[in-house]
Order: structure tokens, then sequence, then C-alpha cells
């Protein structure tokens, strides 16, 4: 697909990033929306498996779809996802109980991993790594764009219309993609066709789902000392050895373990997994901060994460456009991930004094690293190992990326829990149960609810409970960023190691691009 005439590739890849924003929107707009949706089909307290199972799901589809794309070609799949995923939304919107939606959003993990593993892949296919840069930092962009506008889209539909049409209203653009990808996505004959490795694709699921779950769960529904979160960790590290045994047997294994010998390709993921755990840290709990310390609404807080969204966007593509220029990648993940961990850091001392203009600049200096640091690591990937390895090199950049934001979000929401837990005893709340739970926070509504209902406590005592809970939780919170910002710290040092080699200029791997990589 290297020779297409570029016009070609052009519409190619509006075409890809058509389903990528089909699919990212369905993925964000689901947030704001979903306290109507459980409001009218019930099912409180299984919410959270709306989330879990559709990252579950994708991750695992991600994973796997690399290595089968890589013997069969990309254009099944990545049809095969957007088919999936338009019927899974449309069922998405018919489900009449909370288990119908948690069901249909499993299908809908399943196609939206094809859809994004194939998407970041097939820019390899068209493009050989030095134009590479651009198009990586768009496809970043197209996620920046859907996490703006995804969440305050849900509300105002969910406010005008039924919450079907959260599910429904992006489905012509996902048959808009889908026809596009069929009529101008070349077929590309494999030469080769080699066995699948079932038995390691089980193995690896087996692994990674109780793996993902652990981390969910840990600290939120289950203690981390607990039997359930040991057992799970201890199964998946009993099946990663099991694993390892059957991939250094397998004639062709879903995850060649040769790839992590490549000192690029294992520090590029590391890095991911570290960067993941920041990333989805500070978008998760920022909103606790605006809305808990700060007392502002929920539509305000959704406007001021844009923020860090539309900073990201800026930089990913004026940094993809450096790249593909300059031939360079590493001096922008060196400058993005320490630009990132400020960000980070300047969030750790924020208090109930904070302003909004300070807000938003914490959240527009994380948004510029990301920016800068997104485009880099699946390049860098992709450019150390040979285009036969591409499928899986990539969709292991995004996995590991995925993971680190599913363990980075629930450490530092132990890290969070444990703090207001030690310091809320010392709130004197004169025996009142209902102001113990800083959740009141979140609900200005509630707050002024629990004020008029509230007989044992005067105005001004209530007052004073609430500011003492809003610092107790300003206190959590700068512990949990405290924490993003060592481990952003630990990237930014991990990526100084990397091998930083020429973006080939061509697909097609020569003996002097193999003696680089087998020398990293």
């Amino acid at each position: 697909m290297e020779h297409l005439e570029h016009k070609q590739k052009v519409t190619i890849m509006i075409a890809i990033m058509a389903a990528m924003l089909f699919a990212a929107l369905n993925q964000t707009i689901i947030g704001t929306a979903l306290p109507i949706i459980v409001a009218d089909i019930g099912g409180m307290s299984y919410f959270n498996w709306v989330f879990t199972i559709y990252m579950l799901a994708s991750s695992i589809t991600a994973i796997l779809v690399g290595k089968l794309s890589d013997t069969y070609g990309r254009k099944p799949f990545i049809l095969t996802g957007i088919g999936v995923f338009i019927i899974a939304s449309l069922l998405c919107g018919l489900s009449a109980n909370i288990f119908q939606l948690i069901i249909f959003r499993a299908i809908q993990g399943l196609g939206g991993g094809m859809i994004i593993s194939t998407s970041f892949t097939a820019i390899g296919d068209l493009f050989p790594p030095r134009e590479r840069g651009r198009w990586q930092g768009m496809m970043g962009s197209v996620f920046g764009l859907a996490s703006v506008f995804g969440p305050t889209l849900g509300g105002y539909i969910v406010d005008t219309w039924q919450w079907n049409w959260v599910f429904w209203v992006f489905l012509p653009f996902g048959i808009v993609a889908y026809a596009m990808i069929w009529k101008m996505f070349p077929k590309v004959s494999q030469n080769e066709k080699k066995t699948v490795d079932f038995l390691g694709a089980t193995m690896l699921t087996i692994t990674i789902v109780p793996l993902l779950l652990a981390f969910s769960w840990a600290g939120q529904n289950y203690a981390w000392d607990s039997i359930v979160i040991i057992g799970l960790f201890s199964w998946s590290t009993l099946t990663l050895i099991l694993f390892i045994m059957i991939e250094r047997k397998a004639e062709n294994p879903v995850i060649p373990l040769h790839l992590f010998k490549n000192s690029i390709f294992s520090i590029s993921n590391m890095t991911g997994l570290l960067m993941g755990m920041g990333m989805f840290g500070a978008i998760m709990y920022m909103p606790f901060f605006i809305q808990g310390v700060l007392g502002i609404s929920a539509t305000s807080t959704g406007f001021i994460m844009m923020s860090m969204m539309l900073s990201m966007v800026l930089t990913s593509t004026i940094g993809g456009q450096l790249i593909t220029k300059t031939g360079r990648y590493k001096v922008f993940a060196i400058l993005g991930l320490l630009i990132m961990a400020a960000g980070m850091f300047s969030m750790s001392f924020m208090t109930i004094e904070t302003t909004v203009v300070g807000v938003v600049r914490n959240l527009i200096l994380v948004g510029l690293g990301l920016g800068l640091t997104f485009p880099v690591l699946t390049l860098t990937v992709q450019n150390a190992v040979d285009h036969q390895y591409l499928g899986v090199s990539t969709s292991a950049s995004q996995f590991f990326r995925q993971a680190g934001g599913t363990m980075g979000v629930s450490i530092m929401g132990s890290i969070m829990n444990m703090i207001m837990g030690r310091e809320m005893a010392n709130v004197n709340s004169a025996n009142t149960a209902e102001l113990q739970d800083p959740q009141v926070l979140m609900d200005p509504n509630q707050i002024s609810a629990l004020k008029e209902t509230t007989s044992s406590l005067s105005s001004s005592q209530f007052d004073e409970v609430i500011t003492s809970m809003r610092e107790v939780l300003s206190h959590a919170l700068n512990g949990s960023f405290l924490f993003g910002t060592f481990i952003l710290i630990g990237a930014w040092i991990l990526i100084l190691f990397l091998k930083e080699i020429p973006l080939r200029l061509t697909n097609q791997s020569s003996a002097s691009n193999k003696e680089e990589k087998l020398s990293s």
C-alpha cells in the first residue's frame, strides 16, 4: 500500500479517521449520559461495569487482532470492527436493563479494539516511518477532539432527546466510514499463511482479563490485600508464566517474545505504560477537584477540562508535523514528558483557594506535554521492528498505554481514599453521617438539601464542616497527583535511554535497518 497515489492514501486516511472518530466519540459520550441512563433502566450498583467491560473487551481484541492482521491483512479486521461496533451501538440504544447494556457494551468493545488497533497499524502500511509522524499526530487529535466534544454532546443529548440517541447519533459516521474503507482500502494479499496460535491467544486472554480486573477493583470494590485481589494477581502471574512457555514453542506466536529483546520496543512500551498512568489519572481525578473542592457544576467542569484536550490537539498536530519534517522524535518525547510532569506537579499544590485560571493553566501544561509525547511512542515501536511485525507491535503499544491507564486510575484512587479515610475522622460533623461522605461535595443540590434538613448544625457550622471536607478532599487529591508526578518523572528518565535510530524512508527493511534494530 506504500506505493499508492498520495491522493488515494489521503482518502483512505480520512475514512480511517472517520472510523476512529466514530469509535472514540461513542466511548467518551457515555460518561455524562450514564446517570440518566441508569435512572431510566436501573442497575446503579452495576453501572461501573459499563466502562469496565468495554475496557476489557477492547484491550483483548486489540492485542490479538494486531498479530492476526499481520497475517491476513488489515482490511478484513477494520471492516469487521466497524460492522460489529455499528450493530453493538444500535443494540446499546435498545437496552431494556443494565445487564443488556453491559453485554452490548462488551460487544462494542470487541469492535472498538479492532478499529483502534488496525487504524494505527494502517498508517504504517500506507506511509514509511519518516512520513508517519504527521498522521500519528492527527490520529491523536481525533482522540482529543472526541474527548472534548463527547461528554458535552452526551449531556446535551440526554437533556434534549431520549438517552438512546447517545448510541445512535453517530451511526451514520460508521456507515459512511465502512463504505469508504470497503471501496478505497486495498486488499493486501499475504503470501504466507501461518497457523493461528489459538492456545497462546487463549492463555493471553486469561492472563490479561484477571490482571485488569484486579487493578479496576483494587481499592474500590475490594481492599488491595483481599483474597479476591491477591487471587487475581496470583492467577495472572501463573498464566503469564505458562503463556511465555507456550510462546517460546509456538510456530506463529501471538506476541513474538524476541521483540522484547529490542530495547527501543521495550523502552517505548514501558514509557507508554507510565505515561498512561499519569494521563488517565489526570483525566479521571481533575473533575473531582473541580467539582468537589471548588464546588463548580458538572457542566462547567466539562468546559474547564476542554483546555487540556484542546492543548493536546494543538501540540499533537504540530509535533507530528515537526517529526515528519525533521526526522527527529526523541526530543519531543523528552520535552513532552517533562511538561506533563510539571503540570502534574503543579496539580499536587492546588488548594481550596486555587482559582479556575490556575486549574486551567495546569490542565494546559498536561495537555501540551501529552500532545507532544502521544505520536512518538507508537512511531518509535513501528520504526524499530520489521514491517511483518507492524500489527503486533502497534497493538502492543496501544495495550500498554491502556493498561497503564487502568493501573494508574486504580492506584491514584486508592491513595485518595486512604488519605481521605485518615483525615475525614478529624472532621467534626456532630455525628451527622451524611456529612462523612465526601460524595456529597460532587452535587451542589445535595449539599443544599442537606443544609436544610440537618437540624443539629447551625448554618455557619454546616458551612465550616463542608469547607473542612473540601480541604480533606483537596489533600487527598494532592497525594494522588504527587504520585502521578513521580510516575511521569520515571517515564521521563526511561525515555532518556531510548535509542534514536533514523526514521526509515520506506517500509522495506534493508540490511542496514536490520543491523540497527538488532544492535538496539
